[in-house]
């Protein structure tokens, strides 16, 4: 979910790469399902595991799997305490959908505002690396 809203929001800021701990042998039905109603089609998507060379190269890391990292090279880590939806009914997967959904358009007006900053100040940072 998190990376289909990244790509559709954010791919002015970021570059974005979605990868489990433990991954899924697929999307579920139900996330298929809700991210449609958001117009968001993951069709092309599928579980991946984490590559720690994209790790080390990521600015940022977003975690919500609940476990904590190892430290992967100069990346900022930022948790985000997210429902795990898988089991339980359509609505929870709509609602863990909003959470995340509302979570990065946070990120992502955050990442606009420090391009912003840094162009203002005479730098230009470009887009953050893949991250969760």
């Amino acid at each position: 979910m998190a990376e289909g809203f990244a790509r559709t929001y954010g791919s002015d800021v970021l570059v974005a790469q979605s990868a489990g701990l433990s991954p899924a042998p697929m999307i579920a039905p139900l996330t298929h399902k809700v991210m449609r109603e958001k117009n968001i089609d993951l069709a092309k998507h599928y579980p991946k595991g984490v590559d720690p060379d994209v790790l080390r190269a990521s600015e940022v890391l977003i975690n919500m799997s609940g476990q904590k990292l190892m430290p992967f090279g100069p990346a900022h880590v930022e948790e985000w305490p997210v429902r795990d939806p898988m089991g339980e009914s359509e609505e929870v997967f709509r609602e863990v959908a909003n959470d995340i959904e509302q979570r990065v358009m946070r990120l992502i007006l955050n990442l606009r505002a420090r391009q912003s900053r840094a162009r203002r100040s005479g730098f230009d940072i470009g887009r953050s690396r893949p991250g969760k």
